[in-house]
């Protein structure tokens, strides 16, 4: 496979300031800087420190110029401008360099394969990549933002606690914030969204996934809930989260971590329940080491429950028989797939671990 590297505009490591145009030109049409001075009005030593760059144009001075030289203010205050940009990068270039090291915090090269960000051999060129993939303007930022806003508080409530986990958590759910502003949707609506869920669940038994992804996020989008599905990391082992990209508008994201339909929608429902129960203020992480926290709890029982009504998982329960018929025709029963029954039963160790287990649906991202 062969790395693209994007289109770029050349920009060069130097300033060039106005000045040396201004010499070239004085030279051009045989006067001196003394003479400038005199037409112009201006001190000799402001004329000097102009052709030396130790001075700026201003805005009155290239008037000025444009009366005694015959070239428009408007070409002065573009030299003007492109040298003091050209200083500011060059400055931004030197400082952006001490932070090369903050590079080993992310993963760089999937982030470049999945086309997150765009392929760089210079190192200094990569951290202005990271920078705008978060969408904020300095390493420091990036601390402000994910490690002490209100993300890092959503950090503390799962199990993360490593600092590279927790770079990738981040990277993992900026992609997912990018992705969910993306998707165009209704404002949010709780009746709509309930109705959503009503029809998503009949779709966890249909065969094709594919089929009922696309009508599961056309219809959560129709309720204001943006669905983005986000391949994560190795070994990260986060499921989904849940957060609300504004007052009207909330975001699931999922992974698929465990390659199984049925983890899949339980994984949706427990995101959905946050957004049911909990407040729009939060960031939810559902990871894979199951958590205590009480938010985390209420939303695993809603997805339990919105999946197999309790009254109807006791009744099968007190039957007392699990074998594959009979889950088969109990999940018929609820219109939903046998999977996500056989993953209840094994969750709540009434079966063991490799009951049931023809009923699973693996499923992977396309190549």
């Amino acid at each position: 496979m062969t790395t693209k590297l994007a289109h770029r505009p050349f920009t060069p490591n130097y300033a060039v300031p106005p000045g040396d145009s201004l010499v070239e030109l004085l030279d051009a049409v045989g006067l001196s800087q003394a003479d400038l001075a005199e037409r112009t009005g201006r001190p000799k030593k402001t004329i000097n420190e102009i052709a030396k760059g130790k001075a700026a144009i201003t805005p009155e001075t290239a008037l000025q110029l444009e009366r005694v030289l015959g070239f428009p203010s408007s070409y002065w205050n573009t030299l003007e401008q492109n040298y003091r940009a050209a200083l500011a990068r060059i400055e931004e270039r030197q400082r952006l360099s001490q932070h090369i090291g903050w590079l080993s915090n992310f993963p760089i090269t999937e982030m470049v394969k999945r086309s997150w960000i765009n392929a760089r051999t210079d190192k200094v060129e990569l951290v202005e990549e990271l920078l705008k993939f978060f969408g904020v303007a300095s390493p420091e930022a990036w601390n402000e933002v994910w490690m002490r806003g209100k993300e890092a508080t959503a950090f503390r409530k799962s199990s993360t606690h490593d600092s590279t986990e927790l770079s990738l958590t981040a990277t993992w759910l900026r992609k997912g914030e990018l992705n969910g502003r993306e998707v165009k949707c209704e404002p949010f609506d709780a009746t709509r969204f309930k109705a959503a869920l009503i029809k998503v669940r009949d779709l966890t038994s249909h065969d094709d996934i594919n089929s009922s992804l696309k009508t599961m996020t056309a219809a959560c989008a129709a309720a204001g809930v943006a669905v983005v599905l986000v391949p994560e990391f190795p070994k990260l082992g986060i499921c989904g989260a849940t957060r609300w990209l504004s007052s009207d508008k909330a975001l699931i994201q999922l992974s698929l971590h465990y390659k199984r339909a049925d983890q899949l929608w339980f994984s949706f429902f427990h995101e959905a329940g946050h957004i049911l129960l909990h407040g729009k203020r939060d960031i939810f992480i559902e990871q894979k080491k199951a958590s205590e926290n009480l938010q985390e709890i209420e939303a695993n029982n809603f997805s339990s429950d919105f999946l197999i009504p309790p009254e109807q998982y006791h009744k099968f329960l007190a039957q007392r028989d699990f074998s594959l018929s009979t889950i088969s025709n109990f999940a018929k029963s609820l219109n939903i797939a046998p999977g996500i029954v056989v993953g209840r039963l094994q969750h709540d160790k009434h079966i063991g671990y490799q009951v049931g287990t023809i009923f699973f649906v693996r499923i992977d991202w396309a190549k």
